[in-house]
Formats: structure tokens, C-alpha cells, sequence
């Protein structure tokens, strides 16, 4: 799960519902204080939100990038309905189409994990709207065996738990198996009601619908190499649960795309090293 420093935006962002051809989606929309060098439209992951790139949304807008982060459909602040066909891949994709054209791309897409592939998918079905695309810490195909474990535990609990009964357990099992995460949010001030609260405005049936298409996601790494022209980036940190770096490495080079490999970090390099993966986003976009 994703653990970002805070959830107050910055005074160069403001939190407010992007009006779209598909509904409304809550956003932080971060804006430079002179001229636009470029807009950027940011994806969070699974179990995620926008947040997730909070700290990065000043050294953005520093460098003259808009940014724009989104909760897709179902996540935290933007509403999702109970229907499972509603999160399908497909739909999600056309949910990031119309959020690129809200915000007047076109845009330089980013997606972290889940939303590196819903925002492939996206890309796959119209590439206008873009003019580059990161993958961040999202893969070529379904995640790892032992994330695969984890998400289908989730989604057993989910069928027969509520959302606060199911987060308590998440917090148990987290405690066990990682105990310094408990102590490294201590130290970096993190609030943990931020954190609850975050997970209980999921909507469970959009959590249990992409968790599936996490197991089953197809390679369509040769499909989206095809998709040209298009600045492709793969950006990571230097450890990764969810895919194997070494996946991620084949990966840009199938796509033949810049790799950035963020050193500290790991599944998330937008919250454990925000200022290191801004700086990496700023660089490819510039010579682009």
C-alpha cells in the first residue's frame, strides 16, 4: 500500500472535481505560477489515490509542468457505481481518454502500477491525446506470484468483510510482516486516520474487479511498442515486489524506451523518493 507524506495538497494545487464526458473525477491539479510548459495527467496504482504524487506536484509546477493527478473511477474521492462491468479494463481506459480531454491535452501520461496498465490500455485505444507516456513500476503483463497471493486474499475478505473489518486485518498482517513500515510512518509524521480513511472510501467492487485483472493482465508490451510516434519511459525503483526490475529492464527495451531506475526506492519512487522521480519526469518530458 501506498504511504504518501501527507494528504494536504500544496498551495500550488488545488483539490476540485474534473468535469468530464464521463463523469466527474475528484483531482489535484497542481499549476506553475508563469508560463505552461506542458500538462501532465498522473495515475495512481491499486489501493491508491492521487496523493500518491502529492509530494511531487511543487518541484512539477517549479518546472513549469501542470500537473494533474486523478482518483480514477472508485477510487477514494471519486465516486464508483456498484456495477462490476463499470471497472472493467476498457472502461477505465476510456475514463483516462476523457479526463486527458477535461484538462486540454495533450498531456504527458503517467501511470504508477495499476494505472500504468489502465493508462496502456488507454493508449492503445487512441494515442492522440499523448505526447509521452511513463510506466511507473507497472509491467509487462500479470503481477508476481506473491502478489498475486496477496490480491486474491484480498478479494476473498472483501466478499465476506466490510471495509473498516478488512483494513484492521490489512494492519495486522502488515505489522507482522513488515514492522518497520509502522515505525517509519511514526518517524515521517504519517497519520494513519489519512491512511483508514483513504481505504474506506474505496469502493470495494472497483478493488475486487482491477485486483482480478491484476492476475490476469495479458503482455501487450509488442502492441504498444507499435504505437508510434510516442516517447515511451519505464521508471522504477531499485527494488521492486510487484514486478521483477529485471521484467521492467526487458521491458524498456521491447519498447525501446528511456529507463530510469530510482535508487532507494521501491514499488513506489513517487512517494519514496518524490523529489529523485519528479526530477526524472522533468527530464524526459524536457526532451520531449
Amino acid at each position: 500500500m501506498s504511504r504518501p507524506p501527507t494528504f494536504v495538497p500544496p498551495a500550488c494545487a488545488r483539490a476540485h472535481a474534473l468535469s468530464t464526458s464521463r463523469g466527474a473525477f475528484a483531482v489535484l491539479d497542481a499549476r506553475p505560477g508563469g508560463a505552461v510548459r506542458g500538462t501532465a495527467l498522473l495515475l495512481p496504482g491499486y489501493t491508491g489515490s492521487k496523493e500518491d504524487f502529492i509530494a511531487m506536484l511543487e518541484p512539477l509546477t517549479e518546472a513549469g509542468y501542470r500537473a494533474v493527478a486523478v482518483d480514477g473511477r472508485g477510487q477514494y474521492e471519486s465516486a464508483g457505481p456498484e456495477d462490476q462491468q463499470a471497472y472493467a479494463q476498457e472502461e477505465l481506459a476510456k475514463d483516462v481518454l476523457a479526463q486527458a480531454a477535461a484538462v486540454g491535452g495533450p498531456v504527458h501520461l503517467v501511470g504508477h502500477s495499476l494505472g500504468g496498465q489502465i493508462s496502456r490500455a488507454a493508449v492503445l485505444l487512441d494515442r492522440t491525446p499523448f505526447l509521452t507516456f511513463t510506466l511507473m513500476s507497472s509491467g509487462p503483463a500479470q503481477i508476481s506470484p506473491a502478489q498475486q497471493q496477496k490480491v486474491k486474499l484480498l478479494g476473498d475478505a472483501l466478499a465476506v468483510m466490510p471495509m473498516d473489518q478488512v483494513w484492521e486485518a490489512i494492519q495486522a498482517f502488515d505489522a507482522a510482516e513488515v514492522p518497520e513500515d509502522a515505525e517509519a510512518d511514526a518517524a515521517a509524521g504519517r497519520n494513519g486516520e489519512d491512511l483508514r480513511r483513504r481505504w474506506l472510501r474505496h469502493n470495494p467492487v472497483q478493488l475486487t474487479t482491477t485486483g482480478r485483472q491484476l492476475l490476469v493482465e495479458p503482455d501487450r508490451v509488442d502492441e504498444l511498442a507499435a504505437v508510434r510516434p510516442l516517447p515511451k519511459h519505464v521508471v522504477s525503483g531499485e527494488e521492486d515486489d510487484t514486478w521483477p526490475v529485471q521484467l521492467l529492464d526487458e521491458m524498456a527495451e521491447r519498447l525501446d524506451a528511456r529507463r530510469t531506475v530510482i535508487a532507494g526506492a521501491g514499488h513506489s519512487p513517487n512517494t519514496d523518493c518524490p523529489l529523485e522521480t519528479a526530477a526524472a519526469l522533468i527530464s524526459f518530458w524536457d526532451q520531449n
